[in-house]
Parts: C-alpha cells; structure tokens; sequence
C-alpha cells in the first residue's frame, strides 16, 4: 500500500508539474513567439530545472503541439457542448450566441495559434495536426447543422450542412485575424455574432424558410 500511494502521490506531482510548464510555456510562447523561446526560458518561468521538463517532453517542439492540442480541443468541446443543448429545430440568433460566447477570442492563443499555423504550413506532419483539429471543428459545427434539416433552412448558397460549418469556420478565421491586430475583443465578439448570423439566416436574424 506504501508503494502504491507514493506512486500516486509521484503521478499527480509529474501532472501537475506538465501542467504548470504548460501553462508557463503559454505565457512565453505568447509574448515571445515560437522559435524565439528556450527551453531553459520556459522552466524558468515555470520554475523547474530541465530535467523536470524533459521528464514531461523530449523536445520544446513536442511541448508546443501539446500546448495547441490541448487548447484546440477545449475549443472544440466547447462547440460541441452549446450546440447540444437544444432539440432539432435551429434557433440561430441564440445557437450563434451561445457559441460567440464560449469561442476563445484570447489574443495570447491567437498569437500561439498563429505560430503553430505558419510552423504547419512548413510541415507536412504538423499541418495534419492541424488540419485534423480544423476538421473536429467543423465536424461539430455541421453535425450540429445536420441535425436542423429538415426543421429550420440555411441560405442555399452555402450548398450543404458541410459547406455552412466551413464558412462558419472561416468567418471565425477573418475576425479572429483582426482582433489581433485592432486587439478590440468586444468588438471581435459582436462582429462575429452579426456576420454568423447573416450567414447561417437571410440576414434579418430570422431563419430563411423559402
């Protein structure tokens, strides 16, 4: 029993200690931007020696994917969790509330973001990550759509359930573009609830039944 609540106790320690360098890893990456960041800048902003961060990662590159992965992934259950939360018919404006306000619009992840698109597109292996994080995204989106046919209509422009979670994906990516540079968060949000909303409706606010 000894053993087994020492190796517990060792467990939550190394989970706490990644997190923790995860967190101070954010931090750095954020304000100095990959590629400009040491190892040994990273645990000193955590506050651990390189060998606690090689006992978590054998590489600053590993401990980057593990940083996009794990805020990609918040992103996406996030999407998933509001979009689920009412029945078959699609009350747009709210279902466009409800996801512009759990969106991250953090400009910190927006820049590390932005690190890991242009390392992506340098790299083939990279940009797989990438674009299956992308893919989990829309899937959410237009499953969410899918569930809607039948009971509420999307403009026909936008071809099917798959093309409306693309556009709506893309719109995510032109606003998020400009809150980096103008930093306006609030107005990021409300641009990106009016443009969603025109594009998933006629425009008005109210679904298009025709």
């Amino acid at each position: 029993m000894a053993v087994e609540g020492t190796t517990g106790r060792v467990t939550r320690r190394r989970v706490r200690t990644r997190a923790n360098l995860l967190d101070a890893a954010f931090s750095v990456f954020a304000a100095k931007g990959f590629g400009h960041v040491s190892i040994e800048e990273v645990c000193e902003a955590a506050g651990y020696s390189r060998g606690a961060f090689y006992s978590n990662f054998s590489s600053l590159d590993e401990l980057f994917f593990a940083l996009y992965r794990e805020r990609a992934d918040l992103i996406a259950e996030q999407v998933s969790g509001v979009l689920a939360l009412d029945g078959p018919a699609l009350d747009v404006p709210a279902a466009v509330d409800r996801v512009t306000d759990v969106l991250l619009l953090d400009r910190n992840w927006l820049l590390v973001k932005t690190d890991f698109l242009v390392h992506a597109a340098r790299d083939p292996d990279v940009a797989r990550s990438l674009l299956e994080h992308r893919a989990r995204l829309r899937q959410a989106i237009a499953d969410r759509l899918g569930r809607a046919r039948g009971h509420t209509a999307l403009p026909a422009v936008l071809g099917d359930t798959d093309g409306a979670a693309r556009a709506v994906v893309a719109a995510y990516d032109g606003v998020t573009t400009q809150l980096l540079l103008d930093r306006d968060v609030e107005h990021a949000r409300a641009w990106l609830k009016q443009l969603l909303t025109a594009l998933l409706t006629d425009g008005s606010g109210t679904p298009d039944q025709h």
